[in-house]
């Protein structure tokens, strides 16, 4: 089951009056129509819906195993790319569940943007160690800032112009939403480039497109899925087949118990990566979540990361492990690093780490739109 590809919120974007906004100009080539914000509006609310969860109300979670395992394979990502004192873009950070994961690479600064208030509004609690998180152990060490927004719409090097250039951008389990349009796919990658310095990197997770379009193939009609997970194409694909000339917008409806409920697209790699490509990054690797572990738990470093997340027990007295409905849930994803094309110049990395603050009020959230 291994495999590579080295060859190839709010219900409302806008902020309140009395919040800061910052509403940039952006170019023709990335307007979008009405249905597009729709559904850009459906995964915000989604995801502004979920609450946080107690540590109990998490280990009781159907998918627990999985939520590590995926922690997991995030936590080798930043190990493996990130450095002491980096500037991080976090692009679609959602709750803030990696800041501790940043922490503990000892980064210099950080930057999270989210379409979703509610989740932008956890983020800051759980930056501020004011919500009573299981994970919670200290005051981070990096200064951040936070801001509210679709970066998949908003042309995000005016808002970060004083902010960049970053050393490492990351975008887990959220790029595909950037599919549903040409324009869409084309502002993520533009603002990733642009605020990334040369030599600079690029992780991300998404679901595999090869995967999906096998299982959905294999399947007998348009849904394929096990007891936590289902997914369901529209009619419209009931031939089963997708055209390369229209890569974009092949939506599908995803359900993840005790996690996802909403529209998401199919991801072509080889096209995402030749997309990239126009935007100065070169593939440095994408696997899919098998492959990764399958790699990366022949490092010893990895496995006692694994140990103490607990994704496969804990190694004493805890022997449980993802369930095969899991694991088969790990297989609809892959990981992927990119590197920004030029020579590495980390002396490019400013000193404006001073726009960051150690203790973020809700007035300090940048609201930012395209409106």
């Amino acid at each position: 089951m291994k495999r590579g590809y080295q060859e190839s919120p709010s219900s409302s974007f806008g902020p309140p009056q009395s919040k800061t906004k910052y509403n940039p100009q952006g170019d023709s080539q990335f307007l979008e129509d009405e249905s597009t914000k729709i559904f850009a509006r459906k995964v915000a609310d989604h995801y502004s819906a979920r609450t946080n969860q107690t540590l109990e109300e998490r280990e009781a979670s159907p998918i627990i195993h999985l939520k590590k395992l995926n922690n997991w394979i995030k936590s080798v990502l930043i190990q493996l790319y990130a450095r002491r004192g980096d500037a991080v873009l976090d692009l679609a950070c959602g709750k803030g569940g990696d800041l501790i994961k940043w922490d503990k690479a000892k980064i210099g600064y950080y930057v999270g943007i989210d379409i979703a208030e509610g989740s932008i509004e956890d983020c800051r609690t759980r930056y501020n160690g004011d919500a009573d998180h299981h994970q919670r152990r200290k005051k981070f060490t990096f200064p951040a800032r936070l801001m509210c927004g679709d970066c998949y719409e908003v042309r995000l090097d005016k808002v970060l112009a004083d902010d960049a250039p970053f050393d490492i951008c990351s975008c887990q389990f959220a790029l595909h939403y950037s599919w549903s349009t040409e324009a869409r796919a084309r502002r993520a990658l533009a603002n990733i480039s642009a605020l990334l310095r040369p030599g600079g990197m690029f992780i991300g997770t998404m679901p595999d497109a090869n995967v999906l379009v096998r299982k959905l193939r294999e399947a007998e009609g348009l849904a394929f899925g096990n007891s936590v997970y289902l997914v369901h194409f529209d009619e419209e694909f009931s031939d089963k087949k997708f055209k390369s000339s229209s890569p974009f917008g092949i939506k599908y409806k995803f359900h993840l118990e005790d996690a996802v409920d909403c529209p998401e697209w199919i991801v072509p790699f080889h096209l995402f990566k030749s997309l990239a490509e126009e935007y100065d990054f070169e593939l440095v690797f994408a696997k899919n979540s098998h492959e990764f572990v399958h790699e990366y738990m022949k490092k010893p470093e990895f496995v006692e990361l694994m140990r103490r997340l607990g994704a496969l027990g804990d190694g004493n007295q805890d022997q449980s492990t993802l369930t095969p409905d899991e694991w088969e849930v790990a297989y609809l994803y892959l990981a992927f690093v990119l590197r920004k094309r030029g020579q590495a110049d980390r002396t490019q990395s400013n000193g404006k780490r001073d726009r960051g603050l150690m203790h973020i009020s809700k007035e300090d959230i940048m609201f930012v739109s395209s409106d």
